[in-house]
């Protein structure tokens, strides 16, 4: 009882979380995405405790966070850049788009936030911007499509002026 008092009172915003959209299974993609807006990731430990909050069996609840693209499963940095990797946008330059938006930022795709947290970079199989590659995210916010070396200069500097909005505002 001590001990789950002492992980109720560890995931005080996950409980409230769940008791504001509700303890069932139809509440578990707005509970996930409730999460990642406070944590900007959802940690492992996090999606255990939501499927025990549930009463779900946890398959459940990561087989859910792992199918949908728009759930991080590793931190990211305060500009997450998606960039479309798909055969339409990979022949329109997406290939060189992604080496030069690293070489820019210092981010590797896949390999989390940049050290200091400002831009992490994943390459995603489609945007569904196909006619107007290469194509990129940043943010889960609208798309940023036919992007050239001058596209790419004016995207990164309106994160780093933050003239573009942070993860999660």
């Amino acid at each position: 009882m001590v001990q789950d008092q002492s992980q109720a009172r560890k995931f005080e915003k996950i409980n409230g979380i769940i008791e504001k959209n509700g303890k069932s299974q139809s509440s578990l993609i707005p509970i996930l995405q409730a999460v990642q807006t406070e944590y900007r990731y959802l940690p492992e430990e996090i999606l255990t405790y939501i499927a025990t909050a549930l009463g779900i069996p946890s398959a459940t609840v990561f087989g859910v966070a792992t199918f949908y693209t728009m759930f991080q499963k590793r931190p990211v940095g305060r500009y997450h850049v998606q960039v479309c990797t798909n055969l339409s946008c990979a022949l329109n330059g997406a290939t060189e788009l992604l080496e030069r938006l690293c070489a820019r930022t210092g981010a590797t795709p896949e390999g989390g936030p940049t050290p200091d947290g400002l831009f992490s970079v994943e390459t995603v199989e489609c945007l569904g911007s196909c006619g107007s590659g290469p194509c990129l995210q940043v943010n889960e916010g609208r798309y940023d499509e036919c992007v050239d070396d001058a596209a790419l200069d004016r995207i990164l500097e309106a994160c780093r002026s933050g003239a573009r909005a942070p993860w999660g505002a």
